[in-house]
């Protein structure tokens, strides 16, 4: 185990026209789980396959520790990679399967036999170690390929490219909860892609978000959702995500159309801003009087144990989340209250938005 160092890499499939990953220096510290969390084409799975070797950067160099591996292939780094899809000996047993890579590097028989007895049990592969590989459902033999990632105990690092894709949905909160275990007890570097954020939120230690091949953002799951960075990752990150109302500063005063809403904190030039604030954080009291942002009621989504109400502020949306016990009616005019907001500017955050009365951050 070792950290991971990327000295100014990045990677162009077309001479340089254009970045599938701008360039970028960044330590990934060894025994920690991370996410790569994006939408597709971000550059997720590039910069995984550029960790594992499978591709040569196009510019920057790439450190294991103390060792540089920028052209060093795959089978010399010492790395376990799981794909999105199954790889595996389907003429095999899954024991054979989950041993093959302990045999390979000459393990001893007793420890080959714990380890893969150990893997099975946490996966749930028990009663499956003697079934040839191929008599498995897609989702069981994915569950094999990640126990074939997870077996060795000497990798620098396990490489996980969205490996729950083809796994039964009822069975992904059970194998995050699982990954997360193994990861406690051999303290592997992991490094996971998802465009999942329920799956990054929950398996990593640090999430890292992509969009066009760059990081806007890093951090621990808490961060990134009650502190976004970047507008992007406010929508991207929350269910549903963060709303964002079109604003003015003039004087530090905040301004959505004639409704001064409250003053930035910090020395923020006059101009348009982006007020950003999630679902949960925006109240609706019980009696529709000022001060707040008056915007009509569009409709009332009822998810069970909560109530998502929307609305329309000079004709921008707007979603407040609830308990079950609010009832706002539709076409009615509500004043909307926001108890953690931020301003954003060209996409970027700038400044936190204080309420009328209030003297710092909410």
């Amino acid at each position: 185990m070792v950290d991971i160092h990327l000295d100014g890499v990045g990677h162009s499939y077309d001479g340089g026209r254009t970045w599938a990953l701008q360039p970028m220096t960044r330590t990934w510290t060894s025994a920690r789980a991370y996410a790569l969390l994006g939408p597709s084409g971000c550059g997720k799975t590039t910069l995984l396959n550029i960790m594992s070797g499978l591709l040569r950067p196009t510019v920057g160099r790439i450190w294991f520790g103390e060792r540089e591996v920028t052209t060093v292939p795959t089978a010399a780094r010492n790395i376990a990679q799981v794909f999105q899809f199954p790889v595996l000996y389907e003429g095999m047993s899954v024991y054979d399967n989950l041993a093959f890579p302990l045999r390979n590097r000459r393990y001893p028989k007793a420890e080959i036999d714990q380890r893969v007895r150990t893997v099975a049990r946490l996966l749930g592969l028990d009663d499956h170690l003697h079934r040839r590989s191929r008599r498995l459902d897609p989702g069981r033999q994915q569950i094999v390929s990640l126990g074939r990632g997870l077996v060795r105990s000497d990798v620098a690092a396990v490489l996980l490219d969205e490996p729950l894709t083809v796994v039964d949905p009822a069975l992904k909160w059970t194998l995050r909860s699982k990954l997360k275990e193994i990861h406690r007890g051999t303290g592997h570097t992991l490094v996971y892609v998802t465009h999942d954020q329920t799956e990054a939120l929950t398996f990593a230690d640090e999430v890292v978000v992509l969009k066009d091949g760059a990081i806007v953002q890093s951090g621990e799951p808490t961060e990134l959702f009650l502190s976004p960075e970047h507008e992007f990752v406010g929508h991207f990150i929350g269910s549903p995500g963060m709303n964002m109302i079109p604003a003015d500063v003039v004087d530090g005063v905040v301004r959505v159309g004639d409704n001064a809403v409250g003053h930035a904190v910090g020395d923020l030039a006059a101009g348009d801003v982006r007020i950003g604030v999630r679902p949960e954080f925006v109240r609706i009291p019980a009696a529709p009087t000022p001060p707040g942002l008056p915007a009509r009621i569009t409709g009332v989504d009822r998810m069970g144990a909560y109530h998502l109400v929307r609305a329309e502020i000079d004709g921008h949306p707007l979603v407040a989340k609830v308990d079950t016990g609010s009832w706002f009616a539709p076409g009615s005019l509500e004043y909307f209250h926001f108890d953690r907001a931020f301003l954003f500017r060209d996409s970027v955050r700038c400044g936190v938005l204080v309420a009328p009365g209030e003297v710092g951050p909410a």
